[in-house]
């Protein structure tokens, strides 16, 4: 095989994943970070930052839909959304798409992935940059959530794995931030990697925001993209009645909206709840 025609993920140490580029379309260092952009035959356009897959065009919405509309609908009254990272705009499109939103403000810290994104990824963001609710704000999340007096009903932290910039979003400050932030009855959902090779991360996470919130659980989704097993997503609340929505009221919710969803469902929601021993074992010994 010729290798100057695939690219390699850098996340593991011992083992990943190669994508064969068909057309190799973008390639820079940001003030933050290395982008890689390029067209695969099965995942279509590709983005990697520092040597890590984000994202890809046929298989993004699992990810967008999960982390955006489970607890949307799980709160059900949802007026302000705060999402921290999300530059290439797949979670601002979905949560876009619920009207009764009233205010969104998206704080990423690279402009750059933000504009590239629009460029290669267009179906992502599908305009939402340029929806009248939308406050965008370039800075990084941890100052953010750590100077702003605004309160929130949602916060979607959307960013890259513990590594780099991406690091301030993973730590316990953070978390402490974010829950100062967050309305009564308010919650906070985060992407928490691949537990069966992150298992580290996932601990420490759970074990962060557990200081904070009362209801502190993980949920998941099956990517294709992120190699290694289901996608775990983490949440936090005060308000426990949130993740123990009944199936019939979901399905009657989510029916009113007439939003076009391609993964997310009343029953994959409830059913994203329920880990497999492993998780829930390592969760209980930490």
């Amino acid at each position: 095989m010729d290798q100057k025609k695939t690219w390699h993920e850098k996340l593991y140490c011992h083992l990943g994943q190669y994508f064969l580029i068909d057309e190799f379309l973008y390639e820079e260092r940001t003030t933050y970070h290395k982008v890689v952009i390029f067209q695969n035959s099965i995942f279509g356009k590709v983005m990697a930052i520092d040597d890590i897959v984000q994202t890809t065009e046929y298989d993004e919405f699992i990810y967008h839909e999960m982390l955006a509309h489970v607890p949307i609908f799980a709160h059900g009254e949802i007026k302000n959304v705060l999402i921290i990272g999300g530059g290439d705009g797949g979670i601002l499109r979905e949560v876009c798409k619920h009207r009764n939103i009233e205010n969104i403000t998206m704080v990423e810290i690279d402009i750059n992935i933000i504009n590239l994104c629009k460029k290669y990824f267009p179906n992502h963001s599908c305009n939402a940059y340029y929806d009248s609710r939308l406050k965008l704000i370039i800075d990084d999340g941890l100052n953010f959530v750590k100077k702003t007096r605004e309160k929130f009903d949602l916060i979607i932290s959307d960013s890259t794995d513990p590594i780099g910039c991406g690091k301030n979003l993973f730590r316990s400050e953070f978390y402490f931030n974010c829950k100062n932030c967050l309305n009564k009855n308010g919650i906070f959902v985060a992407q928490n990697g691949v537990f069966f090779l992150q298992k580290n991360e996932t601990i420490l996470t759970y074990k962060n925001l557990k200081k904070y919130f009362h209801d502190v659980k993980f949920y998941h989704a099956n990517i294709p993209t992120y190699y290694g097993g289901m996608m775990i997503f983490a949440w936090g609340t005060d308000n426990i009645k949130s993740r123990k929505k009944d199936l019939k009221i979901l399905q009657s919710n989510i029916k009113n909206t007439k939003l076009a969803l391609n993964y997310y469902n009343a029953k994959i929601h409830v059913s994203s709840f329920y880990l497999p021993q492993y998780i829930l074992n390592a969760l209980d010994k930490s």
